[in-house]
């Protein structure tokens, strides 16, 4: 089986994160071909340009089950922007109805579509949680957390106002000996004097600071929380400044249950790719 062109997507926006959704449950793209797919499509300016690339596929577990691909054909456990994406693209198209479950590498996830845009996910328990761990970033020694919202995440707190070199420091973070073989998303907390954090965020496999993650605002919100800073519900102000509501039950031990992801899901365009998206 060759890719079979044209193959139509929507062009989607979770707080600035964007993906192309493709309905996938008839195949149009090999399994074998869609890493070099993915990334010849995700590439700005010579092609659709996109954060990740989202195959709705058919589930008998759920309404639907997906494959996630980040820009460079590399495949996530999960994406938080982009399963509310998925969520609202297979509501619009009678995929499934308001309330909705599909299956993803990290487990299945609920969501529910509650206007035009807003969709709530209730996201897979966290795990791995550890704390204390330092790292040296241009000879200053700093200490970071980390847990998996879904997707393996490392949070640093940084002071209101400083500048932070983002995509540098990521880039080392990502790739250091304590988080490899998978290596880990980076995220820099802020917090703001209306209560809430900013979160920006240094994703892997895109490998550069992207307008907004959805596990990484978990991870940030979850962890500012057991620092006592903020309480469930927390506001995030992605780096794209819109927001993100993160609802949780915080327990004793600084872990958390119940946590839920909600923002907009934003349909930009609908169109059809070409075979010259891969040239």
């Amino acid at each position: 089986m060759s890719i079979e062109f044209p193959v139509p997507f929507a062009k989607m926006s979770g707080t600035g994160n964007d993906f192309i959704v493709i309905d996938h449950r008839s195949p149009l793209v090999p399994p074998d071909e869609q890493p070099d797919f993915v990334s010849k499509v995700c590439r700005r300016m010579f092609s659709a340009g996109a954060d990740g690339v989202i195959f709705i596929e058919a589930s008998e577990k759920a309404d639907f089950s997906w494959q996630f691909y980040n820009a460079d054909g590399s495949v996530a456990e999960m994406c938080g922007n982009g399963a509310r994406c998925a969520a609202r693209f297979a509501h619009t198209q009678g995929i499934a109805g308001k309330n909705m479950s599909f299956e993803t590498l990290a487990g299945i996830i609920e969501a529910e579509v509650l206007d035009d845009e807003e969709v709530s996910l209730l996201m897979t328990q966290p795990f791995d949680y550890r704390t204390e761990l330092t790292v040296d970033l241009d000879g200053k020694t700093h200490e970071l957390s980390f847990m998996n919202s879904g997707v393996p995440h490392a949070v640093l707190f940084m002071d209101e106002g400083a500048a932070i070199p983002v995509k540098k420091w990521g880039n080392e973070i990502r790739f250091h000996e304590m988080f490899q073989p998978a290596g880990t998303n980076v995220n820099f907390v802020q917090y703001l004097d209306d209560g809430g954090i900013r979160v920006r965020t240094y994703e892997r496999g895109v490998e550069d600071e992207t307008r907004a993650c959805g596990t990484g605002a978990v991870a940030g919100a979850i962890f500012a929380a057991a620092g006592t800073k903020v309480e469930s519900p927390v506001t995030v102000t992605t780096s794209g400044g819109e927001k993100l509501i993160i609802v949780f039950d915080l327990l004793e031990n600084g872990t958390a249950k119940n946590v839920y992801l909600q923002g907009p899901a934003r349909i930009i365009y609908i169109g059809q790719l070409t075979a010259e998206a891969l040239k």
